[in-house]
C-alpha cells in the first residue's frame, strides 16, 4: 500500500512524525479514515481513539482528547491537546 507522512504533535512536542498507510479516527462529522492520497481538509477531531496502520501491516492504538487535524499533500497533521499510545 501507498503511505504518507503522519506528524502528531501536543504541546510537549512531536510525539510521531513517520510514514503509515492509514489513520482513523473521530471528527465533529463522524468517524473517518485517511489514507495516501487523500483530499486536503481540515476537522476538528473529537475526544477518542484513533488506529494507525504501518506499511507492514502492525497497528497501534493511540487516544486523544481532542484537537485538530489538516490534510494536506505534504501529509496530515494531528494537532492534540494530548495523545497517548
Amino acid at each position: 500500500m501507498k503511505t504518507f507522512n503522519l506528524t502528531i504533535s501536543s504541546p510537549d512536542g512531536d510525539i510521531f512524525k513517520g510514514d503509515i498507510t492509514m489513520i482513523t479516527m473521530r471528527g465533529t462529522e463522524g468517524d473517518f479514515a485517511i489514507m495516501a492520497d487523500h483530499i486536503p481538509f481540515i476537522t476538528a477531531v473529537k475526544p477518542g481513539d484513533c488506529k494507525v496502520i504501518f506499511e507492514d501491516g502492525t497497528e497501534k492504538i493511540g487516544h486523544t482528547e481532542g484537537g485538530l487535524m489538516t490534510v494536506s499533500k505534504e501529509g496530515v497533521t494531528l494537532l492534540a491537546g494530548s495523545f497517548k499510545w
